[in-house]
């Protein structure tokens, strides 16, 4: 993980953290505190519970400027300092950073992930979990997903059902902050047909936002497809993954919109291997039948995102030995999501590999580490992916760390594996 130490310092995310409302301790300052956390995510550690894997371990302490990381008891106590204030002003500096070095293009997808609580539950309410298929005491979380550089730009993990329809103009608001004239990229926001409701629609349109979503298929609108003259219907190709192509059966019209209160665009398909047809709304009457297919399609790795945010972050498994706010446990999350992105994005032809992938061929490695007075070398032992590794580290050795005593840190590799 001391490769990720890299990336931290050349995106300026160590200054984001110096800079940011999360507390110190007298012993641990800021930036270390919170690279201890970091540490503990970037490193698959699941859910913290076994302690003596990684208290003792000096290597994941030197990542956070330490000699080992404190014990669990120091995890909980720093947590409970933290608010969510804090999370969301971090998340809006991050949001800064990413936008000074063009990492966010003009599409976000947004969509809803729940976290169930294992304890006494009576305070939460039931959201649907699908990894579990059933409703359960849990807190709703949602994610805004850039489809291009694989970055999380915004969550938050305070949603209650009676706000879930506002959580979009939540986003927009977040995005626009401190921005008077509103003229950031973002033009395109998709999310799935129960996201929102058609009145917070109407006014992303007064925003001047394009929106994608799917329309719900009452049995009125199935009859009136079942309906629809034949000669209106057009045969599109839609690029999909590996560079191949798939025929669609489509029907393009715009239709009045109770709610919305205006005409909309309306995109039937069918052929897409569903048994009811899909119905595509959006305000955009510019953009071509397959474009706007393609770009609902790509709402897939929103989904794929929260998948490793479950699966490699280990998001939905709050109870552990380690008592963690769950708010500022998913801005941790998002953290260090965003770093294995940038991670891969440095690797080309593996920049689409998922946050596991990259955890196995490239960070699960030991090295031997000799500190000096003003160079640390990590000799990373032999593995197969070890000469792209040191390729790309090798543009990093001039770095220096302050949290590090001002040293740089220069990679080789081991003469054994």
């Amino acid at each position: 993980i001391l490769m990720f130490l890299t990336l931290i310092k050349r995106y300026g995310i160590d200054t984001v953290i110096s800079q940011s409302n999360y507390p110190g301790t007298s012993v641990i300052n800021k930036a270390s505190s919170i690279f201890c956390f970091l540490a503990l995510k970037l490193a698959n550690r699941r859910r913290y519970s076994s302690d003596d894997t990684w208290c003792m371990d000096r290597g994941m302490g030197l990542f956070a400027g330490l000699n080992v990381l404190p014990k669990t008891a120091w995890y909980t106590s720093y947590s409970d300092r933290v608010t969510t204030e804090m999370n969301r002003s971090f998340l809006k500096q991050l949001h800064q950073l990413w936008m000074k070095f063009g990492l966010l293009e003009d599409t976000f997808n947004l969509d809803f992930t729940t976290i169930p609580y294992w304890g006494d539950d009576a305070h939460l309410e039931n959201n649907w979990s699908g990894k579990r298929g059933k409703a359960l005491g849990s807190m709703l979380a949602v994610l805004a997903h850039d489809p291009d550089s694989g970055l999380i730009d915004y969550g938050s993990a305070n949603v209650l059902q009676k706000d879930e329809s506002a959580v979009v103009l939540e986003f927009l608001d977040f995005y626009r902050e401190g921005n008077k004239k509103k003229d950031n990229k973002l033009r395109y926001i998709i999310f799935d047909s129960k996201f929102t409701n058609y009145e917070n629609l109407k006014k992303l349109d007064q925003d001047k936002i394009k929106f994608i979503t799917i329309r719900r298929r009452g049995k009125l609108i199935l009859e009136r497809i079942a309906q629809l003259p034949a000669k209106g219907w057009k045969n599109v190709k839609v690029e999909c993954a590996g560079n191949k192509h798939r025929t669609l059966h489509t029907y393009d019209e715009i239709v009045f919109l109770n709610g919305y209160d205006k005409d909309i665009r309306q995109i039937i398909i069918t052929g897409n291997g569903k048994i009811k047809p899909a119905v595509i709304i959006t305000n955009d009457t510019d953009l071509l039948i397959e474009q706007i297919i393609r770009k609902y399609a790509r709402r897939w790795m929103v989904e794929k995102s929260i998948s490793e945010q479950i699966d490699f972050f280990h998001l939905n498994l709050v109870s552990s030995s380690m008592v963690i706010k769950v708010d500022f446990d998913f801005t941790m999350s998002i953290l260090a999501n965003n770093l294995y992105r940038l991670f891969a994005l440095e690797l080309g032809r593996y920049a689409n590999l998922s946050a596991q992938s990259l955890y196995d061929k490239f960070v699960l490695n030991g090295a031997d580490i000799q500190i000096g007075e003003k160079t640390i070398t990590v000799q990373l032992k032999k593995k197969r992916e070890l000469p792209l590794i040191l390729e790309v580290m090798q543009k990093y050795n001039q770095q220096k760390y302050s949290w590090l005593g001002n040293k740089n840190i220069i990679f080789e590799g081991a003469s054994y594996s």
